[in-house]
């Protein structure tokens, strides 16, 4: 009887200015076996289906348990997470690609400094004098806060930003999580004090009026974070913050 195998067809690229190429690779099966450990099994043995030894695969992964957000990629046809992308729930050949929304670095690592930078961009953090004991902080309602701590659990794994229509090369939208990050640093008693400057940077160019409500980004999240609620949202914030600059109140 034949071994069972495992097959894979990798979208590879030597470089950021490289052109992309496929390879594919047969490896033997294992019972509970997910991508990231199979991409650790090639990069054992880098020996592609025409017998070729050839460099090993190169890809982004940090904690293996869906929090860290580093392994993102395309896996057949859609964003999601590698180290929870088992092998035995997946079609082959499993395709394997980097996400298209970032500038490939090698193989399937990105450079998501977009996203990064977006989060820069609109504060998405709480700013205290840490050069100081302050004492206790504000104390959030119970209601705010487990709303509040499921928009905390994004992870900046980017895959909503993939799987956003409107997040391109040819657009200056931010995405889904930075947006979404408006409204939890918002939320913040403290981070409350920067919620008008926020609104502000989301009301400008690559902001809130660039989300075409393709909804896609709720669909694709790992955390399963209610990102088109937050945007909801947010236009209403920044339709009332509008209306206050505009009366100049």
């Amino acid at each position: 009887m034949s071994e069972k195998v495992v097959k894979f067809r990798i979208t590879r690229q030597a470089g950021p200015e490289g052109t992309p190429y496929d390879e594919e690779f047969t490896l033997p099966y294992r019972p509970n076996m997910n991508v990231i450990s199979a991409l650790m099994e090639i990069q054992r043995n880098p020996v592609n289906d025409k017998g070729e030894k050839t460099t090993p695969v190169v890809w982004d992964s940090n904690c293996l348990e869906e929090v860290c957000g580093a392994c993102s990629m395309v896996i057949n046809g859609k964003p999601r997470q590698a180290c929870t992308a088992l092998v035995d729930k997946l079609e082959q050949p499993i395709r394997l690609a980097p996400m298209s929304t970032f500038p490939v670095t090698r193989d399937l690592t990105v450079n998501r400094n977009r996203m990064f930078d977006a989060l820069k961009k609109v504060k998405a953090w709480i700013p205290i004098d840490g050069t100081y004991d302050l004492g206790p902080g504000p104390r959030m309602a119970e209601s705010k806060r487990q709303w509040a701590y499921e928009l905390s659990k994004c992870m900046t794994c980017g895959v909503c930003l993939e799987a956003c229509p409107n997040v391109n090369s040819k657009s200056p939208f931010i995405g889904p999580a930075p947006l979404s990050q408006v409204r939890l640093f918002n939320a913040h008693p403290t981070g409350e004090m920067q919620k008008e400057e926020r609104l502000e940077t989301i009301m400008d160019e690559g902001g809130i009026t660039d989300c075409g409500n393709s909804q896609n980004c709720v669909q694709a999240c790992p955390k399963g974070i209610p990102l088109t609620t937050s945007i909801a949202a947010l236009n209403r914030d920044t339709t009332l913050q509008g209306i206050k600059k505009f009366l100049g109140s």
